[in-house]
């Protein structure tokens, strides 16, 4: 009875030291717990508050930089707005450049590869003279040439390709030589002697190959044309050499002449060609500012030029005035087919009949093409055309 009694006491001791523990580790428990998520809390608190000032700091971030970036924008614009060049008078297509730097003339003087370039040339020439050449002409071209000063630039055009065979003669190492097989030099003219190439001479001479010029001075000519302010002019042509118009033959004891008499019911009007405001085209020569018009008169496919003599008084005013032929300095015209030569033979016909027939139609499709301009311009401004008088 006694074991029994002492066997319950130890049992009841042990369940209160098991059920201690419990409420001991259960505490424990509570506040390790307590004390964790108050420690977490405050370190949460902690990330919050930081991501929270990133989140501002980002937001402010943000903002500036769109705020920057529109007012750069806003700026740039401005800035762009204020940069931009476009200047209308400019020529066209050089509108975006400022114009100091826009250089819209030319010229053909020959420099060096070396040096300064302010350096370059000693003289600057003033004139120019072309010469439409073959190689076979070369003892004429050379005679022609020595009667053209230092003042003159010497341009040759070669439609036979021979181009380098003509170092022979000094002179022709300071020429300038532009080769095109078969090609006149109306189609050289158009091509290379744009106003703006030749901008930089008083006079441009735009000679043919087979011209005596025994009794030429060429710095004796220039005086004449501006003492008798000639725009468009042709030394006179040897009255006894050739079929010419009769404003264009030399007439003895005088210095210019700038009308004639032709045949009846050739001239309607005296002031017209080919009684006046007329040369012929195979020694022409051009004040700078007329060639600047008869450049834009030539058509680009019509390469022979026939028609252009009635037409050029239309680029001077008043053109009876200012056209004129040069009798003081005058010319022989030889009349060699030395081009007409470099046509081709067809049907058992020598090449230059060809070239003659061509001629003749150029001739034609030059006058419809000036008659059907002017009609149309008349038209475009409302005013009937035939109240006009035609000028060619």
């Amino acid at each position: 009875m006694l074991g029994a009694g002492n066997k319950l006491i130890k049992n009841s001791s042990e369940t209160m030291r098991v059920s201690i523990a419990i409420c001991v580790g259960v505490m424990f428990g509570f506040f390790l717990g307590v004390s964790f998520t108050s420690l977490l809390f405050k370190k949460l608190n902690i990330t919050s508050v930081l991501l929270h000032d990133f989140s501002i700091i980002g937001n402010n971030c943000t903002a500036n930089s769109s705020q920057n970036n529109t007012n750069s924008s806003h700026k740039n614009e401005v800035v762009k707005d204020i940069s931009k060049i476009w200047v209308p008078s400019n020529p066209k297509g050089a509108e975006r450049l400022p114009p100091g730097i826009v250089a819209s003339g030319s010229d053909l003087y020959l420099r060096r590869l070396w040096g300064k370039p302010s350096e370059d040339l000693a003289s600057k020439p003033k004139y120019l003279v072309t010469f439409t050449v073959g190689y076979d002409q070369k003892k004429n071209i050379d005679a022609a040439v020595k009667k053209f000063s230092a003042n003159f630039t010497i341009l040759l055009f070669h439609y036979d390709g021979r181009a380098s065979e003509w170092d022979e003669f000094e002179w022709s190492k300071r020429a300038i030589h532009v080769s095109a097989r078969k090609q006149t030099k109306w189609w050289y003219a158009k091509r290379f002697l744009h106003p703006d190439i030749v901008d930089a001479y008083d006079y441009i001479f735009i000679w043919d190959e087979d011209l005596g010029v025994e009794h030429f001075d060429a710095e004796e000519y220039i005086k004449l044309v501006r003492k008798y302010s000639l725009e468009i002019s042709q030394p006179g042509l040897d009255p006894n050499r050739g079929t010419t118009w009769q404003m264009t033959k030399r007439r003895g004891g005088r210095d210019v002449h700038k009308e004639a008499e032709e045949k009846p019911g050739w001239c309607p009007d005296p002031h017209l060609p080919p009684c006046a405001a007329f040369v012929e085209i195979m020694a022409p020569v051009f004040s700078r500012e007329a060639w600047r018009c008869v450049w834009h008169l030539i058509q680009n496919d019509l390469v022979h030029g026939w028609g252009l003599d009635f037409a050029l008084q239309r680029c001077v005013e008043p053109a009876h005035e200012r056209i004129g032929v040069v009798d003081a300095q005058w010319v022989v015209h030889q009349t060699l087919p030395s081009l007409g030569n470099q046509g081709q033979e067809e049907n058992g016909k020598p090449p230059w009949h060809g070239v003659r027939q061509r001629c003749r139609q150029e001739w034609d499709m030059f006058r419809h093409r000036m008659e059907n301009a002017e009609k149309s311009y008349y038209k475009s401004i409302g005013i009937d055309p035939s109240n006009f008088t035609a000028h060619t």
